[in-house]
């Protein structure tokens, strides 16, 4: 069940980097009761309920909180400004969970796409190693299109935040940055496709609430802006996804332990038309309506 409250990260030039609890259009600096994300993500091991209950408690305590809109702002030594939802916690992706993804993928693919037809049907899920935590950008950061690729698209994703234990603790927002072209080329070019500077955002907060073998039913929207209009809007809705969440999970930490935790991103099923490629300045926003927007403008990196 997703709570009514979110974890966050924040930038305070006064303090450095904070953490906090946002409840309806407050966030409570928790940072002296809690320490970091990574240490409510350890102390969640077994008894994430509780550690749920431990952030509500942190929140009674807090003596600072900030208006939402106050952290509104792209990242500045000079004013506060969100930060990604994570600190250390590397960042995994699930591809092809949508049968709106195997469609395009089989479209871009110059050899016919036939891996991508198999992979989606097949019992073991694709998985692929997307960003370390500290490169991952937040709200009102900068994402990244590559200079060397002519086809560069937003995936709007709902991520799942995973403790050390492999229990999910809750959803946030994710945008994987993809050059179509370079993985088109040949599938094995993915990792160039998919790792790269800025290409991976996350924010505004983590939704808190234990998730297991259902998914929140949540909407999922994307809108790509361009010199104040809209140049592609697109939306899908979580019961499109093919696979179950602890599946997912269950064949991440299969053979691969995260002591600090991991987030993995479950798959796009909003594709722009071929035609479409991201221009450096575009405005990217995703909406997942159990969690918020995350607002980005694309630069070329």
């Amino acid at each position: 069940m997703m709570h009514h409250s979110f974890l966050v990260r924040f930038f305070d030039p006064r303090l450095g980097e904070r953490v906090g609890v946002q409840v309806g259009v407050t966030v409570h600096d928790v940072t002296d009761e809690i320490g970091s994300v990574n240490a409510w993500l350890r102390a969640s091991v077994g008894r994430v309920d509780d550690a749920i209950t431990d952030l509500l408690t942190a929140v009674k305590a807090s003596r600072q909180a900030y208006l939402v809109d106050m952290l509104n702002h792209a990242p500045s030594p000079d004013h506060l400004h969100w930060l990604p939802p994570i600190d250390v916690q590397d960042v995994w992706a699930a591809g092809v969970t949508y049968e709106r993804s195997r469609v395009a993928r089989q479209e871009e693919a110059k050899d016919g796409g036939d891996v991508y037809a198999r992979i989606y049907t097949a019992e073991r899920p694709e998985l692929f190693f997307k960003a370390r935590g500290p490169w991952v950008v937040g709200p009102h950061a900068q994402v990244g299109i590559r200079r060397d690729a002519t086809w560069n698209v937003p995936e709007p994703e709902l991520a799942l935040v995973i403790n050390p234990a492999l229990e999910i603790v809750g959803v946030t927002v994710g945008n994987d940055m993809s050059s179509r072209d370079i993985e088109g080329e040949n599938p094995l070019y993915l990792p160039q496709a998919k790792i790269y500077t800025r290409s991976c955002a996350l924010g505004p907060g983590i939704a808190l609430g234990r998730i297991s073998d259902a998914w929140p039913q949540t909407r999922i929207a994307l809108q790509i802006t361009r010199t104040g209009s809209v140049v592609f809007a697109g939306e899908t809705h979580t019961d499109q996804i093919r696979r179950r969440p602890d599946e997912l999970v269950g064949y991440l930490g299969r053979a691969l332990a995260f002591p600090d935790g991991v987030v993995l991103l479950t798959g796009a099923g909003i594709v722009p038309p071929e035609a479409f490629t991201l221009a450096a300045n575009d405005e990217v926003q995703i909406t997942v309506d159990v969690v918020g927007a995350l607002r980005n403008v694309v630069t070329v990196v």
